[in-house]
């Protein structure tokens, strides 16, 4: 597959061969040191806060050799003085090798690409997707699982305006899985994701539900969101529906005794702190995996064909 310079902008740019061949890749550079990007500079523009996907972004490029430039605060840059998204990314092209960038609207990963010959890495777009997140995403269930396809999988929370979860349902869909949505009413994913993912739909399923308790004794995994606030447009919509879910071991005791619980951080009350420990929590070592994705994605764009 070619990868060199290219950009990381939406996951439904990769096939599913391309998307094994990643995740096969962050297993063969997972906990190793090497030079292969020395000499190369990343350039992280964060418009956003962020801590795993900043900071895993730092860990994977040192741990390649190269260097990396951070913008964390837009007040302490050029665009608190009105500078265009066009002419930020023009102008860090000139010290850097690729861009990451998360920005708060959606489409800017896309547009900042037509700006630059450098590769542009989404690290989220708004409510739209999180690229990176998905392949870590992945990357967990299959070294947990040893496969993805056929899985009964569960997604619980904000299924309209979390990016992760748009990024991760349309190639779970192609992995022909059985995917569970749970939500309220009021956050179930957008009408046009839900056509999309049905159309995407082969051997698996998609059904939408209110509850977890429906569903968990079927599922294989639980991937947890939480209520995006920062994403309504009124104080009192969230308030509608902060704390809809709560996942304790009380419901874990009713679910399959393998079954993993993950979510993609930060969590606010949804996921109870007694389950840290339990057999069933993996979002601490999803968050880690974000490391071997981002090293195997840095390789690829940035090595040497």
């Amino acid at each position: 597959m070619k990868f060199n310079d290219r950009d990381i902008v939406s996951i439904n740019d990769f096939s599913k061969k391309e998307i094994k061949e990643i995740l096969e890749s962050a297993e063969d550079v997972e906990g190793e040191k090497k030079d292969i990007l020395e000499g190369k500079v990343l350039a992280n523009l964060f418009f956003e806060p962020s801590t795993r996907t900043r900071l895993s972004f730092e860990t994977a490029m040192k741990q390649l050799g190269g260097k990396v430039i951070s913008l964390s605060s837009t007040q302490a840059s050029s665009i608190s003085k009105g500078e265009s998204l066009a002419d930020t990314v023009r102008v860090i092209e000139g010290y850097s090798d690729s861009i990451v960038l998360r920005h708060p609207k959606e489409g800017a990963a896309k547009m900042a690409s037509k700006f630059t010959d450098n590769p542009i890495i989404n690290a989220g777009d708004g409510s739209n997707e999180h690229p990176t997140q998905t392949l870590t995403d992945l990357y967990t269930i299959w070294k947990e699982k040893k496969e993805i396809t056929g899985l009964n999988i569960g997604v619980v929370g904000d299924l309209k305006y979390g990016r992760t979860v748009h990024s991760l349902l349309l190639p779970l869909a192609d992995f022909d899985v059985n995917i569970y949505l749970i939500s309220p009413l009021q956050l179930r994913i957008r009408k046009e994701s839900m056509e999309q993912l049905k159309g995407e739909e082969k051997n698996g399923f998609v059904e939408e539900k209110t509850s977890v308790e429906e569903v968990i004794e079927e599922l294989d995994v639980l991937y947890v969101t939480r209520i995006q606030k920062e994403r309504f447009a009124e104080s009192q919509e969230y308030e509608k529906v902060a704390g809809s879910y709560k996942i304790d071991m009380d419901l874990l005791k009713k679910a399959k005794d393998d079954i993993i619980l993950m979510h993609p951080l930060p969590r606010v009350d949804e996921i109870s702190p007694e389950v840290d420990n339990s057999s069933y929590a993996r979002y601490f070592e999803q968050s880690a995996n974000g490391v071997a994705i981002r090293k195997a994605l840095l390789e690829l764009i940035l090595g040497e064909e």
